[in-house]
């Protein structure tokens, strides 16, 4: 069943649920609904393997991304990811606060399937989805002015570990971009435009020990300079 069928299925199947009515029976309603399932009698009735062990999930509230809560679930459910009316179940479980508000106001028997389940839960959410960020981002990182060397290749870093399947040549580009003109290491990247990116960030991080190692002689000798200054006050003092 693809996803329109299931978009459809479940569309229908609400509607249906929802329709005619007057307020005692649509009070009536609500109240059978706090006390029934949204799942259906096949998967309310199913019973779960045996030996199965629940695993420890963080549960969502409904404040994030409800796609990677997917994921997150589905990698931890995977040796069971044939048995649908167990994944149902365990979803429901770790759901909390106002994300279990939410799924116990789905019409009693609405949803028969997990694929279902997923559908209504990230069109509920929808507005919580993280925008993903294409590789060409890290074509707008670029080295501060006041920062260290060790500090851009961190920050580089961080920002390429958030893009899904950012390709290395790419990020190597975008790296010696985002170097200075006259920085040294963006020359040595310019003669040397062949290396991978495991190697322009090793070549990176002994350019930046050495960078430490500047600025750290730069503070000594401005300190020194301080103290040699202090103490020719002290002496031209009477």
């Amino acid at each position: 069943m693809c996803v329109e069928d299931v978009e459809m299925l479940v569309n229908n199947r609400l509607r249906g649920l929802k329709i005619g009515g007057n307020f005692e029976d649509a009070l009536r309603m609500e109240v059978d609904q706090a006390n029934s399932s949204p799942f259906t009698t096949e998967i309310k009735q199913a019973t779960p393997p045996k030996r199965f062990s629940t695993p420890f999930f963080t549960c969502f509230n409904g404040d994030s991304d409800p796609e990677s809560h997917l994921k997150y679930f589905k990698s931890l459910m995977i040796l069971y990811k044939t048995e649908d009316a167990l994944m149902c179940k365990v979803f429901a479980m770790n759901l909390r606060g106002a994300a279990q508000d939410w799924f116990h106001t789905l019409p009693s028997g609405s949803i028969s399937s997990f694929k279902e389940l997923a559908y209504v839960f990230t069109k509920e959410y929808t507005s919580y989805r993280t925008i993903k960020k294409n590789p060409d981002h890290l074509f707008n990182v670029h080295k501060k002015s006041d920062e260290s060397l060790q500090d851009y290749i961190k920050r580089f870093k961080a920002e390429r570990a958030n893009i899904v399947g950012c390709d290395d040549q790419i990020a190597s580009s975008a790296f010696k971009r985002g170097l200075p003109i006259e920085c040294e290491l963006y020359r040595e990247l310019t003669i040397s435009p062949c290396q991978i990116l495991i190697e322009v960030f090793a070549t990176a991080e002994h350019y930046a020990l050495w960078d430490d190692d500047q600025i750290a002689a730069k503070k000594a000798n401005q300190a020194a300079k301080l103290a040699s200054e202090e103490n020719c006050k002290r002496r031209s003092q009477p």
